[in-house]
C-alpha cells in the first residue's frame, strides 16, 4: 500500500478538489449572513441558520441536499432534503403561522380598524412587483405572482404560494423571502426616514382602548370564516394562523398554547430556516433569473414599505397629527420584527414616544393581507 498514492486519491476525492467559484461566492455569501446574524443581531433566530444553512448546501461532496437516484427510496436523500420536504409540502410554513398566531397580540387591530388601511397599503409592494416581474418578461404570471408575494415580507406565505405557482422558484423566493424579513432593521429606517418629517417622526399616540376578552376570541373565528370563504385557497395558512391565535386567547389550552409558541415554533424555525438556507446551491443560484429574482424581491418591499409610510402620512393630515407616520411600514407582514422597527426609529426622535402596540395594528393587519393577496393571486393564476 502506498501512502502517497492514498492520500493523493483522498484529496482527489475531497471537497477541495471539487471547490468551484460558486461554492466560494455563495461561502462569502453565508459568511456576510453570519456576520449580520450574530454581531448586528438581524433576527439571528431566522438569518442564522438561513446563513448556515446555505454554507452546508454549498459543502461540494457533502450530498445533504442530494435528491434520491431514480427507483431509490426517500430515504437515501440528503438529510436536509428529507427534512425539506415540510417546506415543499406546505407543513412547515402552516405550523409557523400557527405558532405566529400564539405569540400575536390582535387587540391593536381590533382596538384601532384604521389599521386594516395601513396594512391594505403596505401591500402596494406586491402588486407593484407583479407588474415589474410581468414586464420583463423572465417569468410566467404565475410566476410573477409568487415573487410579488416576498414584497409582503411574510416567508410562509411565499412558500404557500411559490409551491403551486411557481415550483421551479421556491428555492430563491423562499431565500429572498426570509433574507428580506431578517434584514428589516436594516433596509426600512432609511425609507422610513426619507419619507418623513421630523415633526411626523415625533408624533405621540394616545393609547389605545382595552379589548374585552369575548372580542379576541371572536375575532379569529370571524376573519376565518370570512376569508377562508372567499379565498378557499388560503384556508390553510390563514386557518393556522387564527386557531393559534383562539389557543392563546381562548385561557383554556395553556399547555398547547405553550408548545406552539415555544416548543413547537422553534423546532421548525430551525428546520424551515435552515432548508431554506440550503436551498441556496451556487450553480443554481447564481444565475440571472435568480438574481433577478432577488432584486425583483428588494424591490417589492422596498414599495411595501413606501406604500404603508405615504398613507401614513396620509392619515397623519386626515387625523390632524393623531397618527405618527412611522406605523405604517409595519403594514408589512413580519410580525413582530417592523413593529419593533417603527418603536426603534420613533423613540430616536422622541424619547417618550412608545409605539410599538400601535405598530402591531398595521403588522397583524398585513399578515391578513398578504394572505389575501396570495389567496387573490392563487384564485387567477392556479387554475
Amino acid at each position: 500500500m502506498n501512502i502517497f498514492s492514498t492520500i493523493s486519491g483522498i484529496l482527489a476525492e475531497s471537497g477541495f478538489a471539487n471547490l468551484g467559484w460558486e461554492n466560494c461566492v455563495m461561502f462569502l455569501i453565508s459568511f456576510i449572513l453570519i456576520y449580520l446574524a450574530i454581531k448586528k443581531q438581524f433576527e439571528p433566530l431566522l438569518l442564522l441558520p438561513i446563513a448556515f444553512g446555505m454554507l452546508l448546501a454549498n459543502l461540494p461532496m457533502a450530498g445533504l441536499m442530494a435528491e434520491a437516484a431514480p427507483g431509490e427510496p426517500w430515504y437515501t436523500q440528503g438529510v436536509l432534503r428529507i427534512i425539506y420536504g415540510g417546506v415543499k409540502s406546505n407543513l412547515f410554513p402552516c405550523l409557523i403561522f400557527m405558532g405566529v398566531g400564539t405569540m400575536t397580540d390582535f387587540s391593536p387591530l381590533i382596538a384601532n380598524p384604521i389599521s386594516l388601511l395601513l396594512g391594505s397599503a403596505a401591500q402596494l409592494g406586491i402588486y407593484v412587483a407583479f407588474l415589474v416581474a410581468n414586464a420583463t418578461g423572465l417569468f410566467t404570471p404565475g410566476e410573477c405572482a409568487a415573487i410579488g408575494i416576498i414584497g409582503g415580507a411574510d416567508g410562509p406565505t411565499a412558500i404557500y404560494v411559490a409551491n403551486t405557482l411557481a415550483k421551479d422558484l421556491v428555492a430563491p423566493i423562499a431565500v429572498a423571502a426570509y433574507s428580506y424579513m431578517a434584514l428589516i432593521p436594516m433596509i426600512q429606517p432609511p425609507i422610513m426616514k426619507a419619507l418623513t418629517t421630523k415633526k411626523e417622526r415625533e408624533t405621540v399616540m394616545v393609547p389605545l382602548r382595552k379589548v374585552s376578552k369575548v372580542e379576541k376570541i371572536v375575532f379569529p373565528i370571524v376573519v376565518t370564516l370570512f376569508v377562508a370563504l372567499l379565498l378557499p385557497s388560503v384556508a390553510p395558512l390563514l386557518g393556522m394562523l387564527m386557531l393559534g391565535n383562539l389557543f392563546k386567547e381562548s385561557g383554556v389550552v395553556e399547555r398547547l398554547t405553550d408548545t406552539a409558541q415555544n416548543a413547537l415554533m422553534n423546532i421548525i424555525t430551525i428546520m424551515l430556516g435552515t432548508t431554506v438556507g440550503a436551498t441556496a446551491n451556487g450553480e443554481i443560484f447564481l444565475r440571472v433569473q435568480t438574481i433577478a429574482i432577488i432584486a425583483l424581491g428588494l424591490f417589492a418591499f422596498t414599495m411595501a414599505t413606501t406604500g404603508g409610510v405615504i398613507f401614513g402620512k396620509i392619515l397623519y393630515y386626515l387625523t390632524g397629527g393623531k397618527i405618527n407616520p412611522l406605523i405604517g411600514s409595519a403594514g408589512v407582514s413580519a410580525v413582530p420584527m417592523a413593529a419593533r422597527v417603527s418603536q426603534v426609529e420613533g423613540r430616536k426622535y422622541n424619547p417618550t414616544n412608545f409605539l410599538l402596540m400601535h405598530a402591531m395594528g398595521p403588522n397583524v393587519a398585513g399578515v391578513i393581507g398578504s394572505a389575501v393577496a396570495a389567496g387573490v393571486f392563487l384564485l387567477v393564476f392556479g387554475a
